[in-house]
């Protein structure tokens, strides 16, 4: 069995035994670093980190092949890459560029297989008379409509 196979059967195994978790990444450089980017239904954990990491290392023959190895948790920050990553953001308040570089900001309020649908307000000037109103607003996208999702944090006043 190659290196990457042996590397991708073991991070499988170690997935398998923490069901809540998910990949997001493994990437393996040409130097044998690995790479691995978790994420999780209601977070991921510094043990749960460690927990992968050593299922990895305990399993690799170092003798056989040297390689270097990196466990960690997609950040707050980073962008939404799998559809499994919506579903933890519900009712949060998601930046969204669309392929056509359209940018949309609001609240996730549906997640499923095939996209999401965000829901926005905005000032709209009145159908009769003078001045704005509020209305709200709703877009239907689909995973493969989306360029690039982050979660906006949110810090109380």
């Amino acid at each position: 069995m190659d290196f990457n196979t042996q590397v991708h059967d073991l991070l499988e195994e170690a997935l398998a035994e923490q069901p809540t978790l998910f990949l997001v990444d493994a990437h393996i450089d040409s130097a044998s670093h690995i790479r691995v980017v978790l994420d999780g239904d209601e977070g991921v954990t510094l043990e749960q980190c460690m927990r992968v990491s050593r299922h990895i290392e305990h399993n690799m023959d170092r003798e056989e092949h040297d390689f270097s190895l990196e466990v960690g948790s997609a950040g707050a920050a980073s962008p939404l890459t799998i559809p499994r990553q919506y579903k933890k953001h519900l009712g949060r308040i998601l930046a969204i560029v669309t392929n056509e570089d359209e940018a949309l900001k609001g609240t996730l309020t549906t997640t499923d297989n095939n996209g999401i649908t965000l829901q926005w307000k905005a000032r709209e000037p009145k159908p009769i008379g003078k001045g704005k109103h509020t209305v709200t607003k709703e877009a239907a996208l689909s995973y493969e409509h989306i360029k690039k999702a982050t979660v906006q944090i949110q810090f109380n006043k």
